[in-house]
C-alpha cells in the first residue's frame, strides 16, 4: 500500500487524469459563487482512489445484512410539521457516480451510512433501526418485550423507529431503556418510545452509567450557545445536501430536529464491571469513563456471546478535540478500555454492535476492528508525546504526525469523523495547553488588530489578492488561506477578498476525508460569500434538561450569563430555598462575579427567596419569572427584592447568530481592549 507524504501531488497529463479518476464527476453547485474542484483537487482524490484499499467491500456486505424492511417514506415529520429528518435528501449518492468535489474515501463512508430502515443482528433477539437519526436505536427482544438501547436524538425519530418495529415483528412494550452515553442523539428521543409515567412508577427502568445526568447536562449548559453556533461548522447543518456540500457525518447522515427530551435514569451502572438481568436477559455492562464521552458504558450479552460496544467504537477514528467545542478527550484512556472490553469479552464475542455504523460477525472480523481502533487510539496518544518530547509543538504537530501506513490503510482507522491533524493536536492541548512555548505566541494580539498590520506590510489588498490568486491557481491553498484571512479581518468589507478565501476554503474542503472538516471548510465558505445562513439546526436541550438541571448548575448557568461590566462594584448576598427538595443555597455577588454555595444559609443575608424546586424550573426555562412567581403565591421574598431584579437586570443574553469570521451578518462579538503593550 502507498503512503501518501504531505506536499503537493505530482502533476498528470489530463488524459492520464481522466483515465485514473474514471467516472468522477462535477455537477453545477448550488451557490452561484461556487466553483468546481479544480486540478490540484482532482489530482488529490486520484491518488486516494489509487493508495486505499477498495478492494476490501465487507463494510458493505455487513451493512446490507440482515436487512429486513424500510419505510416507502424518507422523511419524519417534526410535531410542528416541519421536517425532522430527511433520508432522501441524499438520495443523489445512491447513482453510482464518483463525485469529484468529494474525498473518494469519505464518499465510500457516505454509501455506508445510507442504510435505512429495520435490520436483524441476532435472529429472534436483536434489531436495529439504522438511518432514522445520527445515531442507531437497537432492540434487544426479552422475555415480554423490548429494552430499548439508546434513542436517538429527537421524540419523531424514535417514535418512528419503534413504529417500524412493531409493525414487523409484532407489538410488543417497551420494558426498560439503556443509555449507553451521555450525548444527545443517544438519550433524546427517549419520549418517543416510553412514558415518564411508567418510569416513575418503576414498571420502566431506565439505565445508564455513572455520572450520566450530570454530563448528558453539563456539557449542553456553559457553552451550549457558541456550541450550537459552531455546530454550523462541524455539522454543516445549514449546509445544503449536495456534492458541493453536506454528503454525510461521518457516523451517520446528519443530526435530527425535533423535541428533545430526557427522562432521568433509575439505576446507575456504578461498578467497572456490573450484571444486570433485565427481562429474562442477562447483560455485564462495562463503564468506560473518559472515552468517546466523560460517562459510557459497553454491555456483553453473555448467553449470545454479543457485545455492544456504545460509541467507542464505530467504522471510523472518533474525535479527540470535537469541533463544536467539548472538553479533549483521553485517546489512551480510550485505547485502554478497547483492550479491556477484548480481553473481557472480544476474544469470545461472535457478534459486535454499535451505536453508530453497522455491526461485525465472527469473532477474527471482532477481533480485528478491536485492535484496529486500539491501536489507533494508543498511536496517536502515544507517537504525538514522542513529538512533543522532540520539540514538536501544538502549531507544528498537524503537519508532522501521521498514522503507521499499517493503519491507514484500514478502513476503521480511517478519520471520517475526527481527523489525524486536528486530534493531534487535541491530544497536545491535554497534556501542555495551548501554548507553543514562544513567547510572540503567549499573549498574541486579536485578529482584527493584527490583521491590518499585515495588510499593510505586504503591500495593501491588491498584492495580497494577486499574490492569493497565484497561491490558488498553482493549488497552494494553505499558503493562500495564510494571507487571505488576514485580508478579509483587516478589510471585512471587501467582497473580493471574502470570495477569494471562499473559494480557497472550498477546495480545502472538497480534499477532506474528514466530515468535520470538510464541513467547517464549506460552511465558512459559505458564510463568506453568503453571510449566516437562516435555518433551523439541532439542539441538544429542551425542557427535559433544564428540568433534570440540578439547582447548583443553574446557579453556575447564571454566573456564566453575569455581565461583569454591569454589575460594577454591586454586592448582594442572597439565600435560596427549595423546600420541596430540602435545598438551600448562599449567592454571593462581589467584584462583578456570582459565586453560590450549597448546604449554607445566612442570617445577615440582604434577601431570601423561598421557593419549590418545581416553581423555580419555570424560571430556570425562562418560562416566568421570579415575580411571576411571587404575584402567583410560589414564592416568597424577605429582606430587599431589588438586590434580585438588579441581579437578573445583569445577566446577559446569549443569541447564536454571533459573528464568526468578519462581514458575514450577526452579532459583533466584544471587541478587543487596549492593554498598553
Amino acid at each position: 500500500m502507498t503512503t501518501l507524504t504531505p506536499g503537493p501531488v505530482s502533476r498528470v497529463a489530463p488524459l492520464l487524469l481522466l483515465l485514473v479518476c474514471g467516472s468522477a464527476v462535477s455537477v453545477e453547485h448550488f451557490h452561484p459563487g461556487g466553483k468546481p474542484p479544480s486540478v490540484t483537487t482532482i489530482e488529490y482524490h486520484a491518488a486516494m482512489r489509487a493508495s486505499l484499499p477498495f478492494e476490501d467491500e465487507r463494510d458493505f456486505e455487513e451493512s446490507r445484512r440482515g436487512f429486513i424492511a424500510a419505510p416507502a417514506e424518507r422523511q419524519i415529520l417534526n410535531d410542528a410539521g416541519g421536517i425532522a429528518w430527511d433520508m432522501g435528501s441524499y438520495e443523489w449518492l445512491m447513482g453510482g457516480e464518483d463525485f469529484a468535489s468529494i474525498h473518494p474515501s469519505l464518499q465510500r463512508q457516505a454509501i455506508l451510512n445510507m442504510a435505512y430502515g429495520l435490520f436483524e443482528v441476532v435472529p429472534g433477539r436483536i434489531y436495529q433501526v439504522r438511518g432514522f437519526d445520527l445515531a442507531n436505536i437497537s432492540f434487544i427482544k426479552g422475555d415480554t418485550g423490548w429494552i430499548v438501547f439508546d434513542t436517538l436524538t429527537t421524540k419523531e425519530t424514535a417514535a418512528a423507529a419503534l413504529a417500524l418495529v412493531n409493525e414487523h415483528l409484532g407489538e410488543f412494550p417497551v420494558v426498560a431503556v439503556v443509555y449507553s452515553h451521555s450525548h444527545a442523539d443517544h438519550f433524546g428521543g427517549v419520549r418517543g418510545v416510553v412514558d415518564e409515567a411508567d418510569v416513575r412508577s418503576g414498571k420502566v427502568p431506565v439505565i445508564a452509567p455513572a455520572g450520566f445526568l450530570h454530563e448528558a447536562i453539563a456539557e449542553n449548559v456553559y457553552a451550549g450557545n457558541a456550541m450550537t453556533r459552531r455546530l454550523f461548522y462541524q455539522y454543516g447543518v445549514l449546509l445544503p445536501r449536495h456534492p458541493a456540500g453536506h454528503v454525510d457525518q461521518a457516523i451517520g447522515k446528519n443530526i435530527a430536529v425535533g423535541n428533545v427530551g430526557l427522562i432521568a435514569p433509575t439505576r446507575v451502572i456504578e461498578a467497572d464491571f456490573e450484571e444486570l438481568t433485565i427481562d429474562g436477559v442477562r447483560m455485564v455492562f462495562q463503564n468506560t469513563p473518559g472515552t468517546e464521552a466523560p460517562a459510557e458504558m459497553n454491555t456483553w450479552f453473555p448467553d449470545w456471546k454479543v457485545f455492544w460496544a456504545a460509541e467507542n467504537i464505530s467504522a471510523t477514528i472518533h474525535n479527540i478535540y470535537t469541533l463544536r467545542g467539548a472538553l479533549v478527550r483521553d485517546p489512551l484512556e480510550w485505547s485502554r478500555q478497547i483492550n479491556a472490553a477484548l480481553y473481557h469479552f472480544g476474544r469470545e464475542a461472535e457478534v459486535m454492535f454499535s451505536a453508530h455504523s453497522w455491526p461485525r460477525w465472527g469473532n477474527e472480523r471482532i477481533q480485528e476492528v478491536l485492535r484496529t481502533q486500539r491501536d489507533a487510539y494508543a498511536h496517536l496518544n502515544n507517537k504525538v508525546l514522542n513529538l512533543a518530547n522532540q520539540g514538536v509543538t501544538i502549531n507544528e504537530i498537524h503537519n508532522v504526525y501521521r498514522l503507521p501506513e499499517s493503519l491507514q490503510s484500514e478502513w476503521t482507522a480511517r478519520s471520517y469523523h475526527g481527523s489525524e491533524g486536528h486530534n493531534s493536536r487535541a491530544v497536545v492541548n491535554r497534556y501542555l495547553g495551548y501554548w507553543d512555548a514562544n513567547p510572540a505566541t503567549l499573549l498574541p494580539l486579536s485578529p482584527r488588530d493584527a490583521a491590518p498590520l499585515y495588510v499593510e506590510m505586504m503591500g495593501g489588498p491588491d498584492a495580497i489578492m494577486a499574490k492569493g490568486r497565484e497561491l490558488y491557481a498553482a493549488g497552494r491553498y494553505r499558503h493562500a488561506q495564510e494571507i487571505l484571512n488576514k485580508l478579509v479581518f483587516a478589510r471585512p468589507d471587501l467582497q473580493p477578498a471574502r470570495d477569494l478565501l471562499a473559494d480557497t476554503w472550498e477546495q480545502l474542503g472538497y480534499q477532506q476525508e474528514s466530515t468535520s472538516v470538510r464541513n467547517s471548510f464549506l460552511a465558512g465558505a459559505l458564510e463568506l460569500r453568503s453571510g449566516i445562513p437562516e435555518g433551523v439546526t439541532p439542539t441538544s436541550y429542551g425542557p427535559d434538561l433544564v428540568r433534570a438541571m440540578s439547582t447548583g448548575l443553574w446557579l453556575d448557568y447564571l454566573a456564566v450569563r453575569v455581565n461583569s461590566d454591569k454589575a460594577g462594584d454591586a454586592r448582594s448576598v442572597i439565600n435560596i430555598v427549595t423546600p420541596d427538595n430540602g435545598e438551600q443555597f448562599v449567592v454571593e455577588l462581589s467584584h462583578g462575579t456570582l459565586t453560590s454555595i450549597e448546604g449554607f444559609r445566612r442570617d445577615d443575608a440582604d434577601l431570601t427567596l423561598t421557593i419549590d424546586r418545581q416553581d423555580l424550573e419555570p424560571v430556570m426555562m425562562r418560562q416566568a419569572t421570579i415575580a411571576d412567581q411571587v404575584a402567583a403565591g410560589k414564592a416568597r421574598l424577605e429582606g430587599d427584592a431589588q438586590h434580585l431584579a438588579r441581579l437578573f437586570g445583569m445577566l446577559d443574553t446569549f443569541n447564536i447568530d454571533f459573528q464568526i469570521l468578519p462581514g458575514t451578518g450577526g452579532t459583533v462579538p466584544p471587541q478587543p481592549r487596549e492593554t498598553g503593550f
